[in-house]
């Protein structure tokens, strides 16, 4: 640490009786009164170097008791005061960055500037700062010494200069390929916010320290001071928890990347643990929004701020995630700078060369932006599943949520159908209505082998559910080139009740669910017009079944066909067909034994 020496007498301060004098062979001739402490001094070397005792002075000295001035709003208390008397008595003082800013308040409120002697005590002071204003560490002591006379220090220019050299620093240091955070971030964090908050802004003016060094200094700082993010020994800040959010979010870099996902998630959270304005909230959601793709679910939990609800977690905040990270590629990104450089080099390349750069630039901004995509609708999906558990969760919330997904993101529906299966757990009461209304989300289609059998199964789902699964799973099977059994003679009743014409019924046949199915390797003729969903058969016919069961649910009742018979039928079917061997001489021993088990199955039942 920089000092510097002033003076060369020694010190002959004392007290007496409560008074603080200096020895000498001159009695003292001037009292004055710092706060409560009473100095006994002479007047001509302290009048000659202070104007403002000059003039405190001649408006008493024709009193006709002792002169006494006082000085009840001295701003540095009376250490700062006897050093300032001390170097007007030419006695030898130590100014420090510890001592510099008392000591310069002091002196400039006793004016002690060359006007009033040359080579005076605030000449040496800007010449000692100058050089303090060199040394990183010194700088920082002096910055913090400003916060007890911020006003003062602001008017004679202190905490500007300190402000200054700092962020000069951190910016000329910015380009060494040593530079990281842990050389200024960690120093930087002992600052209150109001200073943190100068330094960052300069540095971030000047456009030439990184975002993402930028964004590191702010993730250290926050866990120094915000609640829930800082060490339980920390001592408390005096600050507003709610200000200090203001500021460090108001210091966020733009450029997405910067600032990784996790650190913006954590500060959401203690935004939402601080009861920050939902203007703040959404700002940091949107902002999350841009990197969603680098979440966990565990992430998204966000506990509800108090006045929200009764929910365990907002669900709102992540809703607005969502939309930001499916806005964010519905245009292209581009910045005027990256345009004006873009069409720079355009004009000294060929037409060719431009065109493929183009398309390559596409292609992989195409494919990084598909696959962020499918990362994120399985992540609402894990996400959904947590929060379906949630007893207070209204279902129109958590279908709105579901439906939020782009339905190409989704390439199974297998977490989709455990979110359901999760939610209908959890909320017993639903009637019939409800859960069908809820299962309009799934896609029977898009469901794995596994996850139609726990369905088909699945004492929960609504009767039409579980028909559409084993419909879905059969035709599957036909597609593949397997042989598959009849469907249960209640199925069909369940599919004639809904209006199934005759049409339709040779359509299922076609699909080798009726009892004329073709042997294994048979060919099936093609005609225009087929080919449509994964299915080799006639679209109108197949989009006629489609419909018919896709009708209104209330045109089926659950009561139509018990569901015990129905999973009594067709569990063994099902499972069988989930185990069917490749090898042809397997499948067809496989499904004679799957034939016997059903016949003896019918047999029992009559």
């Amino acid at each position: 640490m920089r000092f510097m020496k002033l003076g060369a007498r020694p010190d002959t301060f004392f007290t007496a009786e409560a008074i603080r004098s200096v020895s000498s062979e001159v009695s003292t001739d001037l009292q004055i009164q710092v706060q409560k402490n009473l100095y006994h001094l002479h007047q001509f070397p302290l009048l000659s170097k202070c104007l403002r005792l000059q003039k405190l002075y001649s408006e008493l000295k024709d009193a006709a008791d002792p002169v006494v001035i006082h000085l009840p709003d001295f701003p540095s208390g009376a250490e700062a005061f006897e050093l300032c008397a001390k170097f007007c008595y030419g006695i030898t003082i130590t100014l420090s960055p510890l001592n510099l800013v008392p000591v310069w308040c002091a002196a400039h409120y006793l004016c002690m500037s060359d006007a009033a002697d040359r080579s005076n005590l605030l000449g040496k002071l800007d010449v000692f700062f100058n050089s303090i204003l060199r040394r990183w560490k010194d700088t920082l002591v002096t910055l913090q010494s400003t916060r007890r006379h911020a006003s003062l220090c602001e008017e004679v220019g202190i905490t500007s200069r300190c402000v200054d050299s700092i962020a000069s620093t951190i910016i000329a240091n910015s380009t060494l390929p040593s530079t990281s955070r842990n050389l200024w971030a960690d120093d930087l964090s002992e600052l209150g916010v109001d200073h943190y908050w100068r330094i960052m802004v300069a540095v971030k003016s000047a456009s030439i320290v990184s975002g993402k060094l930028v964004g590191e200094a702010l993730q250290v700082y926050a866990g120094r001071w915000l609640p829930m993010m800082a060490p339980s020994d920390d001592h408390e800040t005096t600050i507003r928890p709610t200000l200090l959010m203001e500021k460090i979010v108001s210091l966020l870099p733009s450029d997405k990347g910067s600032i990784s996902c996790g650190f913006l998630l954590q500060l959401l959270k203690a935004a939402n643990f601080l009861h920050a304005s939902a203007s703040l909230k959404t700002e940091l959601a949107r902002r999350i929004g841009l990197q969603l793709e680098e979440a966990s679910v565990d992430d998204l939990l966000i506990p509800p701020a108090s006045d929200s609800g009764n929910t365990l977690y907002d669900v709102d905040l992540v809703m607005i995630m969502l939309e930001e990270f499916l806005l964010q590629w519905q245009s292209p990104a581009t910045s005027p700078l990256r345009e004006k450089l873009w069409c720079e080099r355009r004009r000294s390349r060929s037409t060719e060369n431009v065109e493929f750069e183009l398309q390559e630039n596409s292609r992989r901004s195409s494919s990084a932006s598909h696959s962020s995509k499918l990362r994120v609708a399985k992540l609402i999906d894990g996400y959904l599943q947590e929060i379906a558990r949630d007893k207070n969760l209204t279902m129109e919330k958590l279908i709105a949520a579901a439906e939020a997904v782009p339905e190409f993101a989704r390439i199974n529906h297998d977490d989709l159908y455990g979110v359901i299966d999760i939610y209908l757990r959890s909320h017993p009461e639903l009637d019939k209505t409800s859960r069908k209304q809820l299962c309009r989300i799934l896609d029977c289609k898009k469901l794995s082998v596994e996850a139609c059998m726990h369905a088909a199964q699945n004492e929960l789902l609504p009767l039409r559910v579980v028909v559409q699964v084993l419909f879905f799973e059969q035709s599957r099977a036909a597609m593949s080139g397997c042989q598959v059994t009849e469907l249960p003679s209640n199925i069909q009743a369940l599919l004639a009740k809904t209006g199934t014409r005759d049409e339709d019924r040779e359509l299922l046949k076609l699909h080798h669910i009726g009892t004329a199915t073709p042997r294994i390797g048979t060919a099936i003729p093609l005609e225009d017009g087929w080919n449509v969903s994964r299915l080799k058969c006639p679209a109108a016919k197949l989009q006629t079944l489609k419909m018919k069961l896709s009708e209104d649910d209330n045109d089926i009742d659950d009561d139509l066909i018990p569901r015990e018979a129905l999973l009594r039928t067709t569990s063994l079917r099902l499972k069988a067909f989930c185990s069917l061997p490749k090898k042809p001489k397997k499948i067809i021993s496989k499904l004679l034994a799957m034939n016997r088990s059903s016949n003896e199955k019918h047999r029992l039942i009559s």
